[in-house]
């Protein structure tokens, strides 16, 4: 019996340094050579400084800039370490709260607009981090955008298509917008 205990002491602790030390470490340094900004968490940076990750939305609500989406995190928004969905179904009435408070913040920051607020910008992801909207809830926010800058519709709107990534692989997604990068990119213009 003594010598089955060993052996079993002996192979968890072989197993737990292999899977626990080894490959996390191989992994994570093969990860670092291939994709260095990917791995360290595609962290944007500004004059040495970070100020946000692509991967993670940021919260917006100066006119000046554009919105993302709504984010289900506690207890502030886009809260990375409470990574979570609001799980409100379609007949939820939170959820019609939610989008109807939404769209009407929307409205009152633009009240000249009166083309339909695009779906993603009512409604959170997933994960409640998404950082990307679409590029119809991008065009949705120019004239705001553009008014709040003093800047040309136009001017704004070749920044949205500048800023516009395809699918991933071409085939893979939607078209999207990330915001914080689409934001750096219109205090880089004024």
């Amino acid at each position: 019996m003594l010598q089955q205990l060993r052996a079993a002491f002996v192979t968890i602790v072989f197993f737990t340094v292999l899977t626990g030390l080894l490959y996390p470490a191989v992994v994570t340094g093969i990860a670092r050579l291939i994709f260095p900004g990917q791995a360290e968490g595609s962290l944007v940076k500004r004059e040495g400084k970070v100020i946000g990750s692509a991967l993670i939305g940021q919260p917006f609500d100066d006119p000046r800039y554009f919105w993302g989406r709504l984010s289900a995190t506690a207890p502030f928004p886009y809260n990375a370490a409470a990574s979570a969905g609001s799980n409100l179904g379609q007949s939820h009435p939170d959820l019609h709260r939610n989008a109807a408070e939404r769209a009407a913040r929307l409205q009152a920051a633009d009240p000249g607009n009166a083309r339909p607020v695009p779906v993603d910008l009512v409604t959170a992801s997933a994960s409640g981090l998404d950082p990307h909207i679409s590029p119809a809830s991008a065009e949705y926010q120019i004239p705001r955008v553009a008014s709040a800058r003093g800047l040309a519709e136009d001017e704004i709107r070749r920044l949205v298509a500048a800023c516009t990534e395809g699918r991933q692989l071409g085939i893979l997604g939607e078209p999207r917008v990330n915001i914080l990068l689409l934001n750096l990119a219109l205090d880089e213009v004024r």
